[in-house]
C-alpha cells in the first residue's frame, strides 16, 4: 500500500514536471521578463561567457529564442517568407519551415514573432499578419488564418510585431480596426472563438499579457491609443485608458503612434511605457476589475522596444532620449519616483533571473550582469556580442543554465549555469 502511494505520487510529480515543460513564451512564463533560472553565474569569467554554440543563416530576425524540452525554435525572414527553424542542444538545425509572409513595406522587414509553445504546438504570427499553428513532431502548418484580413485590421507603419498569446483553448491576437480589437482563434482550428468590440484603433506592436485579478482572467494590451482590457472568456471590453491622451494627443491616435512594450502588471496594478518621449506610468486596477485610475506618471522611463523588470520593489529599463541614445533608469514601483538615470552605452532590452538583470544594449551588443540595486547602475560583469549585423533588438532568454542571444541572422548559446 505504501509503495502503491509512493508510485503514484512521484508519477503526479513527473506529470507536474512534464505539464510545467510543455509551455514556454516570448519573455518567460508570464511575459514579464523574468526566468525561473537558479544557480547561475553572479560574475562571468574574464574575458566574458563561454560560448556553448552559435548558428549562423536563420533568416533576418528580432525574434527570441523559444526552448522546451531539448528544442530550440526561432524565426527569420528569407526573401519574402518568414521561416521557422528547428535546432537542437548543440546548435544543429533539424529543420526549416515557412509559415507566413513577411512584414514588406517597411524598413525594418525581419521576423519579429517569437514562437509560443503549448500543448505540443507552435504559435506564430508573421510580420503580414497570418496567425499560424504548427506541429513541430511532424514538421507541418496545421492552420493558418490570414486574420488581418478576417477582421479588417489596421496596422501601424511597422506592420505587425507581435507574439501569440495562448490562454486555454485559444489564441488570441490584436488587429485592432473598425470591426474588433482582440479577437480570440481556437487553437485547434484557427476558428473564431470571440472578437472584442472595436475601439476604431490601430494595432501596436504589443504581445498582450494574461492578468488575473478579482475572479477574472484579463487579457491587458496597447493599442496606438489605449491601454485596454477584454475579458479572456468571452473578449468583452473590461476597461479603457487613454495612453495617448497622456501625451495631449486629443485627436485620433495613428500609425505613427509607436507602442511596443508589454505591460507589466503586479499586485493590482499596470505599467505601461512608449519611448519617443511618451510617458511611462502606472494604472491601478479597480477592486472590481472593471475599470481603472492613474497611480502615477514617470516621464523618465519611455522605454522604446527594449521592456522593463520589476525586482524588488523597483522598476528596471531603459529609456529613449533619441533613436539611437538612452539612458539606464531605476523607479520605485509604489511612487514612480526616480532613483536613478545612468549612462551605459545605449538603451536596450533588459530580463531578470536568479536575482540578477541582464542588460543587452542595441547599438553595439554591449551585454552586462547587473545587480538589482536602487541606488546606481551597478555593472558586475560585461561582454561584447560580436556576431550578427544590424539593430541588437531582440530580447535575451534564459533556459536550463544557458543564454541565448539573437542578433540579426545568428542564435548564440552561453553557459550562465554555476559550477556546483
Amino acid at each position: 500500500m505504501q509503495a502503491a502511494r509512493l508510485f503514484l505520487i512521484s508519477a503526479a510529480l513527473m506529470i507536474s514536471s512534464l505539464i510545467a515543460q510543455d509551455f514556454s513564451q516570448w519573455r518567460g512564463e508570464k511575459r514579464d521578463g523574468h526566468f525561473p533560472e537558479k544557480k547561475l553565474l553572479k560574475e562571468w569569467p574574464e574575458g566574458g561567457l563561454q560560448k556553448l554554440w552559435s548558428v549562423e543563416n536563420l533568416g533576418m530576425g528580432y525574434s527570441s529564442a523559444t526552448v522546451v524540452g531539448d528544442m530550440v525554435y526561432t524565426t527569420g525572414k528569407k526573401e519574402s517568407m518568414e521561416v521557422l527553424t528547428a535546432m537542437d542542444m548543440a546548435g544543429k538545425i533539424l529543420w526549416e519551415l515557412p509559415y507566413g509572409k513577411a512584414a514588406a513595406n517597411n524598413g525594418f522587414p525581419a521576423a519579429r514573432t517569437t514562437p509560443t509553445y503549448d500543448g505540443g504546438r507552435l504559435y506564430l504570427i508573421s510580420g503580414n499578419g497570418e496567425v499560424v499553428c504548427v506541429d513541430p513532431a511532424r514538421q507541418k502548418v496545421l492552420w493558418t488564418v490570414d486574420a488581418f484580413t478576417r477582421f479588417n485590421g489596421q496596422k501601424g507603419t511597422w506592420e505587425t510585431a507581435e507574439t501569440p498569446l495562448v490562454i486555454d483553448n485559444k489564441v488570441i491576437y490584436t488587429p485592432a480596426g473598425d470591426q474588433t480589437t482582440v479577437v480570440a482563434l481556437d487553437k485547434n482550428s484557427g476558428e473564431t472563438v470571440w472578437t472584442s468590440p472595436t475601439l476604431n484603433d490601430v494595432s501596436a506592436y504589443v504581445s498582450p499579457i494574461l492578468v488575473r485579478y478579482a475572479g477574472k482572467d484579463m487579457i491587458v494590451t496597447v493599442t496606438a491609443r489605449y491601454l485596454l482590457a477584454v475579458n479572456a472568456a468571452d473578449g468583452k471590453l473590461l476597461w479603457k485608458f487613454d495612453y495617448a491622451a497622456q501625451e495631449g494627443l486629443n485627436g485620433p491616435a495613428d500609425a505613427s503612434q509607436i507602442n511596443c512594450n508589454s505591460p507589466v502588471y503586479h499586485d493590482g496594478r499596470i505599467f505601461v511605457t512608449s519611448g519617443y518621449d511618451h510617458t511611462g506610468l502606472q494604472v491601478k486596477l479597480h477592486e472590481d476589475g472593471m475599470g481603472v485610475d492613474l497611480a502615477w506618471s514617470a516621464p523618465v522611463l519611455d522605454t522604446h522596444i527594449g521592456g522593463v523588470v520589476l525586482v524588488d520593489g523597483y522598476l528596471y529599463g531603459s529609456n529613449w532620449i533619441n533613436n539611437r541614445k538612452g539612458n539606464w533608469v531605476c523607479l520605485d514601483w509604489e511612487t514612480g519616483a526616480l532613483q536613478y538615470e545612468e549612462p551605459w552605452h545605449n538603451k536596450g532590452s533588459i530580463v531578470a533571473a536568479d536575482g540578477m538583470i541582464y542588460c543587452y544594449e542595441e547599438k553595439r551588443g554591449n551585454l552586462a550582469l547587473v545587480r538589482p540595486n536602487p541606488e546606481k547602475f551597478e555593472v558586475v560583469s560585461s561582454m561584447q556580442i560580436e556576431q550578427g549585423e544590424g539593430p541588437h533588438w531582440a530580447h535575451p532568454v534564459i533556459k536550463n543554465g544557458v543564454l541565448y542571444i539573437r542578433h540579426g541572422e545568428v542564435l548564440m548559446a552561453f553557459k550562465v549555469k554555476a559550477a556546483s
